[in-house]
């Protein structure tokens, strides 16, 4: 994912300025890192000490407390449904002081992929600082394992959604659209690092079509000085090169005429496109001769031919597309550079080059109190918990710091952030029973999995925080799939399952 920029470098000393910043970056993730335990008290003692006399806190009996032990016995974990009534009072116009003492500045919208429903999270305007710290020590890392970074360009393709409001007036929208609408993104100085294919006009486009046209458009014009390609999640990346394998033959006239195709009816893109586009009759002709192969392998490689790297989420329930990914770039790295989730950013991938098996996160200490509730498991399991819910007495005295995980163990994370109280995180939670039926194995028609994204974006998803869901119960989304089944088929026996991957992911608390 792309980083914020702080400082813009001066003319006069810019090689000094990116390898200053870099070294800056690099320094404040190790002091932060080293001293953690420390950072995280500071941290908790930050959020009660300002937070005091909220309704919340008060409510439990804190009473202005800011130690962690009174605050680990009194307070209790809670998820989303718990505070629901709180975060009505807020959209509806209660300025109060309920869940922060700071203002809330708008909600932040999850992408409701699963259940059907979008859960709105409200947060404060100093959040934006917070995110765009955590995007400003990606490339620092990155460029530790990939030199050269600075001197060329990135291809993402990056979106916005509508966003909507509350009977109060506040907005609601999903994280990356507020971050890409904020100054911290649109007014941010020129960076090497954040040196994009496409204009800002083009992300910030509302219509999908028109968006993912034009970056699609600038990305080919500027071809030779792409270095890096990417977008969110995988699925997104894929969703682009599908775009252009439907639509090369009008990006190439638009490319060979120097015209912007009328179905571009924003003016802001349209002016903005046309900035970067200019007649190349070769170009095209290169572009039509590589799409117009038999094999879309290495395509990316083969449109963009200095392409070093894929950045995108290929962990969790991206990792189906890693295939995909391989075949279209020629087994391109895929790089995984942070961990990030609507209600709080919590770490980067010091190894951004290592397998997505591999990929591992170091938590940034100053960005959140995290905590750990073990996950205990039974015959593979998950004996913790079965659904979010809050803790019972015995699970919350179970609840680790930071610097007190064990190798080896799989733990759930607990975050308390500076604009709500302590909440899970959008973690993945297993349920599978001590035993199942056969399994029944459907079939689908090809391009259902394209519908099923196109059905959710419809009913606000954004395509930037997508994921295809693990399990659906929400009956329009069921109904899409069963429409769409060619085949079924069932197993022959009860299966036996164990945890995939718990061995190799077992290091994955950092």
């Amino acid at each position: 994912m792309p980083e914020a920029p702080k400082e813009k470098p001066k003319p006069t000393d810019y090689n000094y300025s990116v390898a200053e910043n870099n070294k800056k970056k690099l320094e404040f993730i190790e002091d932060v890192t080293k001293n953690a335990d420390e950072v995280q008290k500071r941290v908790l003692a930050e959020i009660l000490s300002r937070n005091a006399h909220v309704e919340y806190l008060n409510r439990h009996g804190l009473n202005g407390h800011t130690d962690r032990d009174t605050f680990k016995k009194i307070m209790p974990v809670i998820t989303y449904e718990d505070i629901l009534p709180d975060i009505n009072r807020i959209a509806n116009g209660d300025m109060s002081p309920i869940l922060c003492s700071e203002p809330i500045s708008e909600f932040l919208t999850s992408s409701g992929t699963s259940g059907g429903e979008r859960k709105v999270m409200p947060t404060i305007e100093e959040e934006l600082g917070r995110r765009s710290l955590l995007y400003s020590l990606l490339m620092p890392v990155m460029s530790q394992f990939v030199p050269g970074l600075d001197k060329g360009k990135g291809m993402y393709f990056l979106f916005i959604k509508c966003e909507t409001k509350t009977p109060g007036g506040l907005l609601a929208r999903p994280v990356l659209t507020s971050y890409y609408k904020s100054p911290h993104f649109k007014e941010r100085p020129f960076d090497p690092y954040t040196n994009y294919t496409s204009p800002n006009e083009t992300i910030l486009c509302q219509d999908s079509y028109q968006s993912m046209y034009s970056q699609m458009l600038c990305g080919l014009c500027q071809n030779n000085e792409v270095l890096r390609v990417g977008a969110v999640f995988a699925s997104g990346f894929i969703r682009a090169i599908r775009f252009l394998e439907k639509h090369w033959g009008l990006l190439c006239h638009d490319i060979r005429t120097g015209t912007v195709n009328p179905l571009i009816t924003d003016p802001t893109v349209r002016d903005a496109v046309t900035r970067v586009l200019k007649p190349d009759p070769d170009l095209a002709g290169f572009i039509e001769s590589e799409c117009g192969k038999d094999s879309w392998q290495g395509i990316v490689t083969r449109l963009w031919p200095n392409t070093k790297y894929i950045d995108v989420i290929v962990t969790g329930t991206m990792s189906q597309y890693i295939p995909t990914l391989d075949y279209y770039s020629n087994g391109l790295p895929l790089v995984c550079t942070m961990y990030a989730s609507s209600e709080c950013f919590f770490g980067v991938n010091l190894n951004p080059l290592c397998k997505p098996s591999d990929v591992c996160y170091t938590l940034i200490p100053s960005m959140g109190y995290f905590e750990f509730l073990p996950v205990h498991r039974n015959n593979g399991v998950n004996n913790s918990i079965d659904m979010p819910k809050s803790l019972n007495e015995k699970e919350q005295q179970e609840l680790v710091d930071l610097v007190d995980v064990k190798i080896g163990q799989e733990y759930e994370l607990v975050v308390t952030t500076y604009a709500e109280s302590p909440t899970h995180s959008s973690s993945t939670v297993i349920e599978v029973f001590d035993a199942i039926g056969p399994l029944e194995i459907k079939i689908v028609e090809a391009g259902t999995f394209d519908k099923l994204m196109d059905y959710a974006i419809s009913l606000g998803a954004s395509i930037n925080q997508y994921k295809t869901p693990r399990c659906v119960k929400f009956a329009p989304i069921v109904e899409l799939l069963n429409a769409r089944v060619v085949e079924s088929f069932f197993s022959p026996k009860c299966p036996k399952w164990t945890s995939p991957g718990l061995k190799q992911w077992s290091n994955n608390i950092n």
